[in-house]
Protein backbone atom coordinates (compact mmCIF):
# COMPACT_ATOMS: atom_id res chain seq x y z
CA UNK A 1 0.00 0.00 0.00
CA UNK A 2 2.60 2.53 -1.10
CA UNK A 3 0.04 5.27 -1.69
CA UNK A 4 0.30 8.92 -0.72
CA UNK A 5 -0.50 8.18 2.89
CA UNK A 6 2.23 5.59 3.26
CA UNK A 7 4.76 7.67 1.35
CA UNK A 8 3.85 10.62 3.55
CA UNK A 9 4.28 8.40 6.57
CA UNK A 10 7.83 7.64 5.58
CA UNK A 11 8.76 11.21 4.80
CA UNK A 12 6.94 12.68 7.75
CA UNK A 13 8.09 9.80 9.94
CA UNK A 14 5.34 10.09 12.50
CA UNK A 15 2.31 10.67 10.28
CA UNK A 16 1.68 6.94 10.53
CA UNK A 17 0.11 7.66 13.87
CA UNK A 18 -2.71 9.43 12.09
CA UNK A 19 -3.03 7.46 8.86
CA UNK A 20 -1.54 4.00 9.26
CA UNK A 21 -1.89 3.10 12.91
CA UNK A 22 -5.44 4.39 13.02
CA UNK A 23 -6.30 1.75 10.43
CA UNK A 24 -5.75 2.95 6.89
CA UNK A 25 -7.85 1.50 4.13
CA UNK A 26 -6.80 0.71 0.61
CA UNK A 27 -8.23 3.98 -0.68
CA UNK A 28 -5.56 6.60 -1.29
CA UNK A 29 -6.09 10.20 -0.28
CA UNK A 30 -5.63 12.39 -3.37
CA UNK A 31 -2.53 14.62 -3.24
CA UNK A 32 -3.29 17.91 -1.55
CA UNK A 33 -6.65 16.72 -0.20
CA UNK A 34 -7.51 16.68 3.48
CA UNK A 35 -8.48 13.24 4.81
CA UNK A 36 -12.07 12.79 5.89
CA UNK A 37 -11.99 11.93 9.56
CA UNK A 38 -14.33 11.70 12.50
CA UNK A 39 -12.55 12.44 15.77
CA UNK A 40 -13.41 11.20 19.25
CA UNK A 41 -11.89 13.05 22.22
CA UNK A 42 -9.10 11.31 24.07
CA UNK A 43 -9.99 9.90 27.48
CA UNK A 44 -9.16 12.46 30.14
CA UNK A 45 -8.63 15.18 27.55
CA UNK A 46 -9.41 17.86 30.09
CA UNK A 47 -7.64 17.31 33.37
CA UNK A 48 -9.34 20.14 35.21
CA UNK A 49 -6.26 20.30 37.44
CA UNK A 50 -4.67 23.66 38.21
CA UNK A 51 -1.34 24.51 36.62
CA UNK A 52 1.77 23.84 38.69
CA UNK A 53 4.44 26.44 37.83
CA UNK A 54 7.21 24.39 39.44
CA UNK A 55 6.26 21.29 37.46
CA UNK A 56 6.07 23.28 34.24
CA UNK A 57 9.50 24.78 34.89
CA UNK A 58 11.07 21.39 35.64
CA UNK A 59 9.64 19.81 32.52
CA UNK A 60 10.62 22.81 30.42
CA UNK A 61 14.19 22.62 31.70
CA UNK A 62 14.30 18.89 30.92
CA UNK A 63 13.19 19.49 27.34
CA UNK A 64 15.71 22.32 26.93
CA UNK A 65 18.55 19.94 27.79
CA UNK A 66 17.88 18.08 24.52
CA UNK A 67 19.55 20.98 22.74
CA UNK A 68 22.77 20.73 24.75
CA UNK A 69 23.98 17.14 24.31
CA UNK A 70 23.74 14.13 21.97
CA UNK A 71 21.02 11.60 22.74
CA UNK A 72 19.03 8.69 21.33
CA UNK A 73 15.28 8.91 20.84
CA UNK A 74 13.02 5.93 20.19
CA UNK A 75 9.45 6.56 19.05
CA UNK A 76 6.78 3.87 18.86
CA UNK A 77 3.06 3.73 18.20
CA UNK A 78 1.97 0.17 18.75
CA UNK A 79 3.65 -2.53 16.64
CA UNK A 80 3.23 -0.65 13.37
CA UNK A 81 5.69 2.21 13.88
CA UNK A 82 9.22 2.33 15.28
CA UNK A 83 11.59 5.25 14.80
CA UNK A 84 15.12 5.21 16.15
CA UNK A 85 17.14 8.40 15.93
CA UNK A 86 20.50 9.53 17.24
CA UNK A 87 20.85 13.28 17.30
CA UNK A 88 23.46 15.83 18.28
CA UNK A 89 21.89 19.27 18.38
CA UNK A 90 25.10 21.16 19.26
CA UNK A 91 26.92 19.39 16.42
CA UNK A 92 24.04 19.78 13.98
CA UNK A 93 24.07 16.11 12.92
CA UNK A 94 21.69 13.21 13.23
CA UNK A 95 20.54 9.88 11.84
CA UNK A 96 17.10 8.31 11.81
CA UNK A 97 15.52 5.01 10.79
CA UNK A 98 11.75 4.75 10.68
CA UNK A 99 10.14 1.35 10.18
CA UNK A 100 6.46 1.16 9.28
CA UNK A 101 4.67 -2.21 9.21
CA UNK A 102 0.94 -2.30 8.57
CA UNK A 103 -1.51 -3.41 5.92
CA UNK A 104 1.03 -5.88 4.53
CA UNK A 105 3.68 -3.17 4.11
CA UNK A 106 7.14 -3.24 5.68
CA UNK A 107 9.01 -0.04 4.87
CA UNK A 108 12.10 1.50 6.42
CA UNK A 109 12.88 5.17 5.77
CA UNK A 110 16.32 6.56 6.52
CA UNK A 111 17.21 10.19 7.19
CA UNK A 112 20.59 11.84 7.63
CA UNK A 113 21.47 15.37 8.71
CA UNK A 114 25.02 16.60 8.17
CA UNK A 115 26.56 20.01 7.45
CA UNK A 116 23.08 21.59 7.69
CA UNK A 117 21.88 19.42 4.78
CA UNK A 118 19.08 16.87 4.97
CA UNK A 119 19.11 13.59 3.03
CA UNK A 120 16.54 10.77 2.93
CA UNK A 121 16.15 7.27 1.51
CA UNK A 122 12.57 6.23 0.85
CA UNK A 123 11.64 2.86 -0.70
CA UNK A 124 9.67 3.38 -3.90
CA UNK A 125 10.77 7.00 -4.12
CA UNK A 126 14.57 7.06 -4.04
CA UNK A 127 16.98 5.08 -6.21
CA UNK A 128 18.81 2.21 -4.53
CA UNK A 129 22.11 3.34 -3.04
CA UNK A 130 21.25 7.03 -3.41
CA UNK A 131 20.49 9.70 -0.86
CA UNK A 132 17.91 12.33 -1.84
CA UNK A 133 18.90 15.86 -0.88
CA UNK A 134 15.90 17.77 0.51
CA UNK A 135 15.63 21.53 0.12
CA UNK A 136 14.38 22.37 3.59
CA UNK A 137 13.26 25.83 2.42
CA UNK A 138 10.70 24.15 0.15
CA UNK A 139 9.02 22.14 2.88
CA UNK A 140 5.48 23.37 3.56
CA UNK A 141 4.49 24.89 6.88
CA UNK A 142 4.04 22.20 9.49
CA UNK A 143 5.80 19.48 7.50
CA UNK A 144 7.75 17.08 9.68
CA UNK A 145 10.55 15.12 8.05
CA UNK A 146 12.12 14.17 11.34
CA UNK A 147 15.60 15.64 11.07
CA UNK A 148 15.66 19.31 10.15
CA UNK A 149 18.52 21.80 10.56
CA UNK A 150 18.02 23.69 13.80
CA UNK A 151 15.29 21.28 14.92
CA UNK A 152 16.49 17.70 14.84
CA UNK A 153 14.58 16.13 17.72
CA UNK A 154 12.03 14.06 15.71
CA UNK A 155 9.24 14.97 18.12
CA UNK A 156 10.32 18.61 18.54
CA UNK A 157 9.60 18.13 22.22
CA UNK A 158 10.57 21.57 23.47
CA UNK A 159 8.00 23.28 21.24
CA UNK A 160 5.45 20.59 21.96
CA UNK A 161 5.71 21.04 25.71
CA UNK A 162 5.56 24.81 25.36
CA UNK A 163 1.93 24.39 24.24
CA UNK A 164 0.76 23.06 27.60
CA UNK A 165 -0.90 25.23 30.22
CA UNK A 166 -1.80 22.68 32.89
CA UNK A 167 1.31 20.55 33.46
CA UNK A 168 1.37 19.07 36.95
CA UNK A 169 3.51 16.68 38.97
CA UNK A 170 2.15 13.16 39.40
CA UNK A 171 5.07 11.82 41.47
CA UNK A 172 8.86 12.06 41.68
CA UNK A 173 10.13 12.81 38.17
CA UNK A 174 6.66 12.27 36.65
CA UNK A 175 4.35 14.80 35.02
CA UNK A 176 1.06 14.98 33.15
CA UNK A 177 -1.17 17.52 31.47
CA UNK A 178 -2.67 18.41 28.12
CA UNK A 179 -1.12 19.88 24.98
CA UNK A 180 -2.53 22.24 22.38
CA UNK A 181 -1.38 20.92 19.01
CA UNK A 182 -2.89 23.92 17.23
CA UNK A 183 -0.01 25.95 18.67
CA UNK A 184 2.63 23.47 17.53
CA UNK A 185 1.91 22.42 13.93
CA UNK A 186 4.32 19.84 12.56
CA UNK A 187 5.21 18.50 15.98
CA UNK A 188 5.35 14.72 16.43
CA UNK A 189 4.46 14.21 12.79
CA UNK A 190 0.95 15.57 13.25
CA UNK A 191 0.86 18.16 10.48
CA UNK A 192 -1.61 20.99 9.92
CA UNK A 193 -3.92 18.78 7.87
CA UNK A 194 -4.27 16.34 10.75
CA UNK A 195 -4.63 19.09 13.33
CA UNK A 196 -7.47 20.58 11.30
CA UNK A 197 -9.02 17.10 11.11
CA UNK A 198 -8.92 16.71 14.88
CA UNK A 199 -10.93 19.89 15.32
CA UNK A 200 -11.39 21.00 18.95
CA UNK A 201 -9.83 17.78 20.22
CA UNK A 202 -6.43 19.01 19.01
CA UNK A 203 -6.36 21.69 21.70
CA UNK A 204 -6.43 19.20 24.59
CA UNK A 205 -4.20 16.19 23.92
CA UNK A 206 -3.35 14.33 27.16
CA UNK A 207 0.33 13.64 27.79
CA UNK A 208 2.55 12.01 30.39
CA UNK A 209 6.25 12.69 30.78
CA UNK A 210 9.17 11.64 32.94
CA UNK A 211 12.64 12.92 33.75
CA UNK A 212 15.72 11.03 34.96
CA UNK A 213 17.73 11.65 38.13
CA UNK A 214 19.72 14.34 36.33
CA UNK A 215 16.63 16.28 35.32
CA UNK A 216 16.76 15.15 31.69
CA UNK A 217 13.70 14.09 29.74
CA UNK A 218 13.37 10.30 29.77
CA UNK A 219 9.94 9.63 28.30
CA UNK A 220 6.90 11.27 26.74
CA UNK A 221 3.54 9.72 25.85
CA UNK A 222 0.77 11.39 23.83
CA UNK A 223 -2.76 9.97 23.85
CA UNK A 224 -4.10 11.03 20.45
CA UNK A 225 -7.86 11.05 19.72
CA UNK A 226 -9.60 8.21 17.91
CA UNK A 227 -10.11 8.63 14.18
CA UNK A 228 -13.22 7.42 12.36
CA UNK A 229 -14.30 5.68 15.53
CA UNK A 230 -11.13 3.59 15.71
CA UNK A 231 -8.65 4.07 18.56
CA UNK A 232 -5.13 5.23 17.84
CA UNK A 233 -2.17 3.70 19.63
CA UNK A 234 -0.46 6.10 22.07
CA UNK A 235 2.64 7.80 20.73
CA UNK A 236 5.47 6.80 23.07
CA UNK A 237 8.89 8.47 23.06
CA UNK A 238 11.95 7.34 25.04
CA UNK A 239 15.11 9.43 25.47
CA UNK A 240 18.33 7.54 26.29
CA UNK A 241 22.11 7.44 25.67
CA UNK A 242 22.73 11.04 26.67
CA UNK A 243 26.26 12.14 25.80
CA UNK A 244 26.98 9.28 23.37
CA UNK A 245 28.71 10.69 20.25
CA UNK A 246 26.70 10.67 17.00
CA UNK A 247 28.39 9.81 13.70
CA UNK A 248 26.70 11.19 10.58
CA UNK A 249 29.01 11.58 7.59
CA UNK A 250 27.79 13.49 4.56
CA UNK A 251 27.24 11.19 1.54
CA UNK A 252 29.63 11.46 -1.39
CA UNK A 253 28.59 13.46 -4.46
CA UNK A 254 28.04 10.23 -6.38
CA UNK A 255 25.53 9.09 -3.76
CA UNK A 256 23.41 12.27 -3.81
CA UNK A 257 20.49 13.23 -6.06
CA UNK A 258 18.14 16.18 -5.66
CA UNK A 259 14.64 15.49 -4.37
CA UNK A 260 12.03 15.09 -7.13
CA UNK A 261 8.99 17.34 -7.33
CA UNK A 262 6.85 14.39 -6.26
CA UNK A 263 8.49 14.40 -2.83
CA UNK A 264 7.50 18.00 -2.11
CA UNK A 265 3.99 17.39 -3.48
CA UNK A 266 3.65 14.40 -1.17
CA UNK A 267 4.44 16.67 1.76
CA UNK A 268 1.95 19.26 0.59
CA UNK A 269 4.41 21.67 -1.04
Amino acid sequence: MLDRRLTGTGLGLLTAVAFGVAGCSGDATPPGASPSVSVSPSPGASSGAPADPAAAAALGDAAAKLGTTPFKVTVTSGPALTITSRVDAPGGVGTSNARYTAGGADITVEALLADQDLYVKVPGVTEAGKWVHVDVARLPEGANVGLVPGRIDPTNTAELLSSTTDVRSTGPGSYAGTLDLTKAAGVAGVDKVMIDGYGQAASAIPFRAGVDDQGRLSELTLDLPALNGRPVQPLEVLYTDYGTPVTAAKPTAAEIVEAPESLYKTLGG
